[in-house]
C-alpha cells in the first residue's frame, strides 16, 4: 500500500477515487463521516451538515431500516461505518449482530451538545 499524499487533486475513475478514501489518515476520514441535519436544526445552526459524534440521534433514510431512529452506539471511522443502538441484524443461528451504516443514508434530528468544542463549532459563522 502506498501512503497516502496530500497533493493528489482529482481522478475521474471511481477506482482512485475509491483509494483516495480507502488511505486516507484518520483524522481526515473523520471529516467523511459528516451526516445532514434535520430542517430544524439547519435553521437553528445555519449549517446543512456536521460531522457524527457518540450520542447523536439518527434517523435512517435509506435501506431496511428506513424511517426508524436511534442513538449513535459506536463509530467505525476506518470503515465510515455507524452503528446504532436497536439496528440489528438476526443471523441464522439466531445470533444478532450490529448492522453496520454509511452516513450518508442518516439525518441527525438531536446532536449531543455534552463537548464544549463542537458547539462552539456549530455556532462558529462562515461568511
Amino acid at each position: 500500500m502506498k501512503p497516502w499524499s496530500k497533493h493528489w487533486k482529482a481522478s475521474k475513475k471511481p477506482a482512485k477515487q475509491r483509494k483516495y478514501t480507502a488511505n486516507l489518515p484518520l483524522h481526515l476520514a473523520r471529516k467523511l463521516l459528516s451526516t445532514t441535519l434535520s430542517n430544524d436544526l439547519h435553521n437553528k445552526y445555519k449549517k446543512r451538515n456536521t460531522p457524527l459524534r457518540k450520542g447523536d440521534i439518527v434517523k435512517i433514510l435509506r435501506g431496511q431500516f428506513k424511517k426508524r431512529t436511534g442513538k449513535v452506539d459506536k463509530i467505525l471511522t476506518k470503515h465510515q461505518r455507524v452503528i446504532i443502538e436497536g439496528i440489528t441484524l438476526t443471523k441464522k443461528n439466531g445470533t444478532t449482530t450490529p448492522y453496520h451504516l454509511h452516513p450518508s443514508n442518516l439525518m441527525i434530528t438531536e446532536l449531543n451538545l455534552e463537548d464544549k468544542k463542537r458547539i462552539k463549532h456549530l455556532e462558529r459563522k462562515h461568511p
